[in-house]
Parts: C-alpha cells; sequence; structure tokens
C-alpha cells in the first residue's frame, strides 16, 4: 500500500506574507522610518543606497539589526518572531528595490 502525499500551494501565499510583513513594519517601525526615511539620522534611511552604503542590503544583515538593535534603535528579538524579522527584513528590501513607492 502505497500512500499519497497531496500538497496544495496557495496563489496567494507571497501576497499574505508581503501583506503581513508591511503589517508588522507599519507597526513597529513606521514610526522611525515611514517611506523609507529614518526621522533620528536622516542618512541612514531605507533606501537601496544607503542600505548598500552601510552593507545592510541583504535579509541576513537587516534582520540582524532589527533583531539586536543598535544605537538609537531597539532590539526587536523579545516583540518579533524570528519568522517576522525575517520577514520584514524581506520587505524593506523589496521596498527600496521598488524606491519605496
Amino acid at each position: 500500500m502505497f500512500t499519497v502525499l497531496t500538497i496544495t500551494f496557495s496563489a496567494n501565499a507571497d501576497v499574505e506574507k508581503t501583506s503581513d510583513a508591511a503589517q508588522v513594519f507599519s507597526v513597529n517601525c513606521a514610526g522611525c522610518h515611514v517611506g523609507g526615511g529614518n526621522i533620528v539620522r536622516r542618512g541612514k534611511n531605507l533606501k537601496q543606497k544607503a542600505l548598500k552604503k552601510y552593507g545592510m542590503d541583504s535579509v541576513d544583515a537587516i534582520a540582524h539589526l532589527v533583531e539586536n538593535g543598535k544605537n538609537a534603535m531597539p532590539a526587536y528579538k523579545d516583540r518579533l518572531t524570528n519568522q517576522q524579522i525575517i520577514d520584514v527584513s524581506a520587505y524593506i528590501l523589496e521596498q527600496a528595490e521598488k524606491g519605496w513607492k
């Protein structure tokens, strides 16, 4: 006897993940980083040029910063799940590539 495994993929899975990440960003990050800016340190924004300049142009680098914080940026490791941190980091890169439009 064989067991058949059926896997169903949701066409909306990526849309849902992006929507969830956008919500996490809106609630936790937009207060300082609205539209990819930075109200505390103008040059250290989330625009593609600044992300590259400061070595924050990968999901891993952004996730590390979100998780542990640095200087004026607080750590979110006790507020967000690991998956939320990864998802919001990917969202930031995606928005930077789109010019935060």
